[in-house]
């Protein structure tokens, strides 16, 4: 699976969160946390090539292409 979006290059961040009592005593930290972006594998259909493309994206990038069209969207960010 990627790591990175190719449309948004939305990639994974590093959390943790910390309860109430380490807040006031900062005693017995939490740990970190990696939290990935939700990445689904589509196949996109460019009518312009007549052709599919098997791609790895974030859902974000998934709305982009709904919005502005799969071959405008892939062009622009390079895939084509």
């Amino acid at each position: 699976m990627a790591k990175v979006c190719p449309i948004t290059k939305k990639t994974s961040l590093m959390g943790g969160g910390y309860s109430n009592r380490t807040r006031a005593t900062q005693y017995n930290p939490t740990g970190k946390v990696r939290r990935y972006p939700n990445f689904q594998t589509k196949t996109i259909f460019v009518p312009e090539l007549n052709k599919s493309i098997r791609l790895t994206l974030s859902t974000r990038g998934l709305k982009t292409i709904n919005k502005n069209g799969a071959y405008a969207t892939l062009k622009k960010a390079g895939l084509l």
